[in-house]
């Protein structure tokens, strides 16, 4: 069950809030109440009455008496910091859109809004919405809003069942314990699915009733016209807003709440020293055109829009396109290196428009996913990079900026000026190439070092990599395991041995541009003597966190004084190397200074032997394994756990290079496999993996 900004969950008094508080927090999270009454309210009612009755129960909400609970009970927040009005406006409409059908029966079975003469249905979506409304048309009310509290409203489990339980509902176990079968049995992101606008019953299209029979009964239709204005209901135009205020006739269309600049959120100066929420929901609107409507008005149509209207949309990887659900929060607009910049978070991705201020070329519009940024991966957004240099905007609670050259460790990293707003100078930017002045290293690859507030925290330093997002990536470092030590866990970046270990690995960062990459970590997974007494060797395996979930591994070999680290094999879609996947076992072939090749084999701190059999047949205790190679052919590893399991490993293939393999249950058979090219392909040992206690 998706639960991405589920924390514990705070007991909010169950007394009605001040009048003034409960509207304000029914005007800012209208949609979102109404979308939560739509999904609860029985589909056998219709879209057309299920968009009105929505819209009526959340209007209807501030007069709410009946259900609430009883003797000094307590209904479940979403978050720490969230507003007692807001959970007590949803609540509320749970309340109501539970109650059995027979309290409201036809012909008009809510209060107004009403609409004669039209019927309002959501746009319609592909295959996957059509599948999960089959499956909420199938599920119990209690599990309908079981599963729109979890993935919607983000509450934990324990939060939505008490919600639940506040709601008669009897039995909010069982109800979870369905929304999670729905959930499983999606094939895509239910929380995607849900905020799309098949499930918006504030974006509708219209249709006309029986027209024939309209016509004999003129005198109704001029009624239910008067009606319509007298009441300020639901507003019926193709393509507007439903639930904005009506204006007077020869007024222009009330623009819909995502393309109303005054309809922004805007986060408080100081929220973010104050807030167990320290992400982009904590930053405040800044910059010189904050009050700019027009500027505002031309970003918030381009994201409506999409593509057309002379602006060019991107999407980073697995990133949606489609319009914000509600009003997005707003952190930034102002000019920047010769453009207008806006720059726009919805909860779930970061938009970023930016338009020439001279008027030559067309505007853009960049999009990428943020969810669960933090204080690390939510501390600074790209704003523009021209002729290989970026500008950034950094998060509030970031006290010193820095440069880096990752290729240096021993050189200081530079002081980077940064604006009263937050924004920085130019930093160099550019994707690593060729060798570096160390070995192994890269020339151009350059890192933001910042520090945090220590109003928020002390003493955290932290190294951020541009890799072409509009979020820079996080770089962490894992040394390698002590004797008899505890698992070690992944660390910042930023002390001297950090440095000299990214140092090594800063040209992998190349293949990770553009690859929606939020965080890698390097972890030097086993450190094993050499034969000959030629040293001790490295093993490495870098794994990049993508923000839609998915991981990359990437094994490496690095010998003492050698050149760049050697590649062993990568993975992707992967739990290897990774808090889901701590057993690792990777082998290659290796030649000693005296000419005498080897087979090489390690694995994590937790193995108890590999053994390799194939074309060389060897076993060792412990988690490390070196023999003569008196030909090379393909070896298949296995290791030892403590707990008697073994640990498949995969085959090592004999040639100099690395090999890419999609997945990590993929098994090379004994005879090896030919390229593309017909050649044969490089040496190469898959990761091999057990799954944790």
């Amino acid at each position: 069950m998706p639960s991405r900004h589920a924390v514990p969950g705070a007991a909010i008094p169950a007394h009605r809030p001040a009048r003034e508080a409960a509207e304000a927090a029914l005007v800012e999270h209208y949609p979102a109440l109404v979308r939560l009454a739509y999904l609860v309210l029985p589909p056998a009612l219709g879209r057309h009455r299920r968009v009105l009755a929505a819209h009526a129960l959340v209007q209807n909400s501030l007069a709410e008496t009946a259900g609430r609970p009883k003797g000094g009970a307590s209904l479940p927040g979403q978050r720490s910091g969230e507003r007692p009005a807001h959970a007590w406006l949803r609540a509320t409409v749970v309340r109501a859109a539970l109650r059995p059908p027979r309290r409201f029966p036809p012909p008009f079975p809510f209060p107004l809004p009403l609409v004669l003469g039209l019927r309002l249905f959501p746009r319609a979506g592909g295959t996957d919405e059509l599948a999960l409304d089959r499956a909420l048309a199938e599920a119990a009310p209690a599990t309908r809003a079981a599963l729109a509290l979890r993935t919607l409203e983000g509450l934990p489990a324990d939060a939505a069942a008490r919600l639940l339980a506040s709601a008669d509902v009897a039995d909010p176990a069982a109800a979870l314990r369905a929304a999670e079968r729905i959930d499983a049995a999606s094939g895509t992101d239910v929380e995607t699915l849900l905020r799309s606008a098949e499930f918006d019953p504030c974006t509708v299209h219209t249709r006309p009733t029986d027209l024939l029979r309209r016509r004999r009964h003129t005198r109704l239709a001029a009624l239910a016209g008067a009606l319509l204005l007298a009441t300020a209901g639901v507003a019926v135009a193709a393509g507007i807003r439903a639930g904005t205020e009506a204006e007077p006739a020869a007024s222009r269309a009330a623009p819909a709440p995502s393309t109303d600049p005054a309809a922004l959120l805007r986060t408080p100066a100081d929220r973010w020293a104050d807030t167990s929420r320290v992400d982009l929901t904590a930053w405040p609107a800044r910059g010189a055109g904050t009050r700019d409507t027009a500027l505002l008005r031309r970003a918030l149509e381009a994201w409506a829009r999409g593509a057309g209207g002379g602006v060019r949309p991107t999407a980073a990887a697995d990133t949606s396109v489609s319009p914000p659900a509600e009003p997005p929060r707003l952190l930034f607009a102002g000019p920047v290196d010769g453009a207008d910049v806006v720059l726009l978070h919805d909860g779930r991705r970061l938009a970023r428009y930016a338009e020439p201020r001279d008027g030559r070329g067309p505007a853009a519009l960049d999009l990428a996913r943020a969810d669960d940024a933090d204080v690390t991966t939510g501390a600074a957004v790209a704003l523009t990079r021209t002729a290989g240099r970026a500008r950034y905007l950094l998060a509030p609670w970031i006290a010193e900026a820095a440069v880096r050259d990752l290729g240096a460790p021993g050189t200081a990293a530079r002081p980077l000026d940064v604006t009263p707003d937050g924004v920085t100078g130019p930093v160099p930017y550019g994707v690593p190439s060729g060798a570096g002045r160390a070995p192994g290293a890269c020339a151009g690859a350059t890192a933001l070092q910042l520090r945090s507030s220590t109003r928020i925290v002390e003493d955290h330093a932290f190294l951020l990599a541009d890799l072409g997002e509009l979020l820079p990536a996080h770089l962490t470092w894992t040394p390698p395991p002590g004797a008899d030590a505890p698992a070690r866990a992944p660390r910042e970046a930023t002390g001297a041995r950090g440095l000299a270990a990214w140092a090594r690995s800063a040209c992998s960062l190349t293949a990770l541009h553009g690859t929606g990459v939020r965080s890698v970590n390097r972890w030097e997974y086993a450190e094993q003597p050499l034969p000959e007494r030629a040293g001790r060797a490295l093993w490495v395996c870098s794994r990049a966190e993508t923000w839609e979930g998915s991981g990359r591994a990437a094994v490496s070999f690095e010998a003492p004084g050698g050149p760049a680290p050697r590649p062993v094999t990568e993975l992707r879609d992967t739990a290897a190397c990774g808090r889901f996947g701590q057993h690792v076992l990777a082998g290659a072939y290796w030649t000693a200074p005296s000419g005498t090749r080897y087979l090489l084999a390690a694995g994590s701190r937790r193995l108890t032997g590999v053994t390799a059999g194939g074309a060389v047949a060897a076993t060792a205790r412990g988690p490390f394994l070196a023999a003569r190679a008196v030909a090379e052919g393909p070896v298949r590893l296995t290791g030892r756990l403590p707990d008697g399991s073994a640990l498949p490993g995969f085959d090592v293939l004999p040639g100099p290079g690395p090999a890419f393999h999609q997945g990590s249950t993929d098994r090379q058979g004994p005879t090896g496999h030919e390229g593309p090219t017909g050649r044969r392909a490089p040496a190469t040992v898959l990761l091999g993996r057990a799954a944790l206690p």
